[in-house]
């Protein structure tokens, strides 16, 4: 089809109210008129200060209006939109933004002293765009609210050679890999702006516009997770897409009481949360409000990227009888792998024909076998990943002829033809809907001179899901805290262990291999 998001985004902005509101950020409020005017003027600055059309540009934000309105900018640009992941340590953000070949880089005044770092190494970036009201941090970025308010007219560039979107998701040595998607595959993945997220077809472009004219718009989306994670953002894309408004709590972390005042103040039809991280304290909120809150507006609370437990679903609908709780199986290489509705079956996952269970010799597993496999996807999937065709060949697969994405989730295909999520496969521990690749953090350990060796795994956490967890073998005296500091200085501060047990020799197998049960049973003995 060719269809780009600026093509649809034209016939939204065509179609809403300009005075309807599109984005809300706290008490920040950004009505379709102007979201329309201000990122058609950043668009124009943006390729008037030097950019061209399939360019790369990174966004380092939290979320804000200043992360959507990049992302759109750079739609009606052709540039292609690059997630940074905000927690990330120098050496980590020096990766992503070399490897993406990033050539703009917008950022808050808050992360300028690592840009300011880093720009001597980033040879590939043409400009440096740094939002917030006052004066600017780094005197050689351009100033955001200038490109976005200045007198910019915007003239169509010419189409890059293919309309790209990137979502950055870890590796399996914890390096980011950077996700290709064609704007037509994810929109039509997403739904394609149907009525009904998952359509199996995208609407042609007049048929959407007139749904928009009809009144049929996306929800009003109340935004928790981070719009620098593939779920917010890909959700938050298609509410805009559809004509819907984005609502996120100010702040720069999850606060469940500013969550509650932000649905009773704007009324969103429809949450996103990332699993019991987010459900839990949510939930005890909720308990110790009172009703305090009005959230009769809520009527679907969704989850994805982590997992979400029978129990504090249970307890968020005690809470708000009238939500009915939506648990989304996907990936940011695969969306629509499966669904779980209702409190029961945390780990059951209804799915369409496009999603199959696949054995280590390619055969489809049979329903009710009790065998597992990996789960695969067919359909509009990405191209592969940017600058890996190792591990693009890897993930993307042809399975009976058809191009299949297989994320490397593990899963068994019950009698009734529910899947069954065992977990992700490479040992990859998931913490508060970050991801956390073992062998990254045994080598950092590995690297402090008192360490012979290291097993980390994750273990169950009623907060954050798993929490990261190490076995290691000291050589000398050093502490826990020691460690810390040091893994510090080049991993995010999620990917530090909460508990580090010290052992007199790390279990491994009389052929090296790791004995991660082992491992876990010292964990459990140091526990009691």
């Amino acid at each position: 089809m060719g269809w780009s998001f600026d093509q649809v985004l034209e016939r939204t902005e065509r179609a809403v109210d300009p005075a309807d509101q599109a984005i809300v950020f706290g008490d920040h409020v950004v009505a379709w008129g102007a979201l329309k005017a201000r990122t058609d003027r950043l668009a124009a600055a943006l390729l008037a200060a030097g950019a061209v059309p399939g360019d790369k540009v990174a966004h380092y934000l939290r979320n804000g209006p200043e992360y959507l309105e990049t992302a759109i900018a750079g739609f009606k640009a052709g540039l292609t939109h690059v997630n940074v992941n905000y927690r990330y340590t120098e050496t980590e953000l020096f990766y992503l933004f070399d490897q993406s070949d990033a050539a703009v880089i917008v950022y808050e005044p808050d992360f300028a002293p690592l840009v300011a770092a880093l720009r001597p190494r980033l040879d590939k970036v043409k400009l440096f765009v740094e939002t917030g009201g006052g004066p600017k941090v780094n005197a050689f970025a351009a100033r955001y609210e200038d490109f976005a308010t200045g007198d910019w007219m915007l003239r169509k560039p010419a189409a890059p050679a293919e309309h790209l979107l990137f979502i950055y998701t870890g590796g399996t040595t914890g390096l980011p890999k950077g996700v290709m998607w064609r704007h037509e595959d994810l929109w039509a993945a997403l739904g394609g702006g149907a009525a009904h997220p998952g359509a199996p077809k995208p609407k042609d472009l007049d048929a959407f516009e007139a749904d928009l004219r009809a009144g049929i718009r996306g929800a009003r989306l109340l935004l928790c997770p981070p719009l620098m994670h593939g779920a917010g953002f890909m959700m938050a894309l298609m509410q805009l897409l559809r004509g819907g408004t984005v609502i996120m709590a100010a702040g720069t972390a999850f606060d469940p009481e500013a969550v509650l005042g932000a649905i009773a103040a704007h009324r969103p039809e429809t949450a996103l949360i990332v699993g019991d991280a987010f459900g839990r304290p949510l939930a005890q909120a909720l308990a110790a409000a009172g009703g305090k809150y009005d959230t009769s507006s809520l009527q679907t609370l969704i989850s994805s990227g982590a997992m979400w437990s029978a129990g504090v679903k249970d307890a968020l609908v005690a809470a708000m009888p009238q939500v009915r709780c939506l648990d989304a199986l996907g990936s940011s290489e695969v969306v629509g792998l499966g669904i779980s509705v209702g409190a029961s079956g945390a780990t059951r996952f209804r799915a369409d024909p496009l999603t199959r269970v696949i054995a280590e010799d390619g055969s489809l597993v049979a329903p009710g076998s009790g065998l597992a496999g990996r789960i695969a996807r067919a359909g509009p999937v990405p191209l592969g990943y940017y600058n890996d065709p190792v591990k693009t060949a890897q993930t993307f697969v042809d399975i009976d002829g058809v191009r299949h994405a297989v994320p490397g989730d593990l899963a068994m295909v019950e009698a009734d033809g529910a899947i069954k999520l065992l977990g992700r496969g490479n040992l990859v521990i998931n913490t508060g809907g970050e991801k956390v690749f073992v062998e990254e953090v045994e080598e950092a350990l590995k690297s402090h001179k008192a360490i012979d060796d290291a097993l980390v795994f994750g273990v169950a956490d009623p907060v954050w899901g798993q929490a990261v967890t190490a076995v290691v073998q000291a050589n000398a005296k050093v502490t826990a805290e020691a460690l810390r500091a040091h893994l510090a200085l080049g991993l995010a501060r999620y990917k530090l262990p909460k508990r580090i047990v010290f052992a007199g020799q790390v279990p491994r197998g009389p052929n090296g291999k790791a004995n991660y049960p082992a491992a876990r049973a010292l964990s459990e003995e140091d526990v009691a």
